[in-house]
């Protein structure tokens, strides 16, 4: 989750086309009558990305207007970010925003020119994306529990893998050490894909990754996967118990996806497109399409958004602190 240089996103997402330029309020009753732009801050072809298309083939039936997908990749996704916050609050640009740039960059007091809970409105949350525990074969534990003792019993000898320093996944390796009062040694990547490369290579012998990447891995042998961190075991994956049932309830999480706009935005059009995504989502079809890439679909109201926003910055900004993560 390294940070890019905030030079680069000058000038990007301020003018928009048609009568909503002026930023004066839309009508709800007859919103949207232009395409809507959903903007994700990952290149083409990502988790984010896929999640995005899926949900913005289906909601532009609901809302009888084209949803654009338009990639707006760099920074970790921050370049969408303020793209968003400096567009017209008139609902016709949304943001398919993550766990990185809208919660865990202010978690670790990272310096950015937004704060999420100021210049976004929140709309929904869309999915989550739980986080498995897997380990590499060699490794002689095949319980979470057989895991932690033998961490215990040789404190520091084994290593996780993460996306990179600050990532979603070193947070919450943190927080399962600190659970559990062992120790492992740190391996940040450059990325998920070198990370599980080195995983299954058994370069590192644990991790902490999305059920979706890793399951092909665990299917083929090459990986073990010990639990899943979510309430409930996963339709792709029956086999693997939760954490709670692997003695640590209470430990879920993972990343996830939600959409805000500019913060200004009407509530009659915030409402309206948060009902419309809710719609969306509940399609079976989109639902099982989501649910096959791993991910948890988990649209509502923007009210309960705003608050998770706000409690994943205080949690992962807890976590942070106790394990003494500070970046620049």
């Amino acid at each position: 989750m390294k940070l890019g240089s905030m030079t680069l996103i000058a000038g990007l997402g301020l003018a928009m086309a048609g009568p909503m330029a002026s930023g004066q309020p839309s009508n709800a009753d007859t919103f949207p009558d232009r395409p809507v732009r959903m903007l994700v801050g990952y290149p083409p072809g990502g988790n984010v990305d896929i999640a995005a298309r899926i949900i913005a083939d289906e909601l532009s039936r609901k809302l009888g207007q084209p949803v654009i997908v338009e990639n707006r990749a760099g920074a970790s996704g921050q370049i969408a970010a303020v793209a968003t916050m400096q567009a017209p609050p008139d609902g016709y640009t949304i943001f398919l925003g993550a766990s990185p740039e809208l919660a865990i960059t202010h978690a670790l007091k990272r310096k950015v020119s937004y704060d999420s809970r100021r210049d976004f409105q929140p709309i929904s949350l869309a999915t989550q994306v739980p986080f498995a525990l897997v380990v590499n074969p060699s490794v002689k534990a095949k319980t979470v529990q057989e895991l932690i003792a033998l961490a215990k019993a040789q404190p520091g000898s084994l290593n996780y893998a993460s996306f990179g320093d600050g990532s979603s996944n070193h947070l919450f390796a943190e927080l399962f050490k600190h659970k559990t009062g062992i120790q492992m040694t740190h391996i940040p990547y450059k990325g998920g894909g070198p990370a599980i490369a080195d995983l299954v290579g058994g370069q590192v012998q644990v991790e902490f990754e999305s059920l979706g990447v890793v399951l092909p891995h665990v299917k083929a042998g090459k990986l073990r996967a010990l639990a899943i961190a979510m309430s409930e075991r996963s339709p792709l994956a029956p086999d693997i118990p939760t954490m709670a049932e692997a003695g640590l309830p209470g430990l879920e999480g993972g990343t996830w996806n939600g959409f805000v706009g500019p913060a200004g935005m009407p509530p009659a059009i915030t409402k309206k497109l948060s009902q419309k995504i809710v719609e969306a989502m509940n399609e079976p079809t989109v639902k099982q399409k989501l649910i096959e890439k791993g991910v948890v679909p988990s649209a509502g109201t923007p009210e309960a958004f705003g608050k998770f926003i706000a409690s994943e910055i205080d949690r992962w900004g807890q976590v942070a602190e106790v394990a003494n993560i500070k970046l620049e």
